[in-house]
């Protein structure tokens, strides 16, 4: 799944990492699909452990920045989706590495990431929008 210009919120620096959590996310699946070493994986799933907090340390930090009124059911979201991610982890590493861990993950990850762009972050790009209308 690549991302798509639909799922563009109209914040940049939050579209950017979004962009960037997509192509990461899409090189997971890949080096699954291609039965890329383990290393490689367990590389990228770190990497997209650490940038998703980095993410949605940023997001969170913005809207309190702009006073956003959603702030409390984000961070719930986030946190909750942390912690996804780490039961993902540990799926893969008890699996010993499993391919199809790996690819099913990923489906869950991106599934989850555009109903979250879709629904709450979109939400913060309509208020940005209301406050400079005002």
């Amino acid at each position: 799944m690549k991302w798509s210009p639909d799922l563009a919120i109209g914040i940049e620096h939050i579209d950017e990492q979004h962009q960037e959590w997509f192509k990461r996310a899409d090189d997971l699946f890949e080096a699954g699909r291609e039965r890329r070493a383990k290393e490689v994986i367990g590389e990228l799933l770190e990497f997209l452990d650490d940038y998703t907090k980095k993410h949605f340390a940023d997001e969170e930090r913005y809207m309190q920045e702009i006073g956003y009124p959603g702030y409390d059911a984000q961070k719930q979201a986030h946190e909750s989706f942390v912690e996804r991610l780490a039961q993902l982890r540990r799926d893969y590493d008890s699996s010993g590495g499993s391919v199809n861990v790996i690819i099913n993950a990923n489906k869950i990850v991106i599934d989850w990431l555009i109903s979250h762009i879709s629904k709450m972050d979109r939400q913060i790009g309509a208020y940005v929008r209301e406050q400079k209308g005002r």
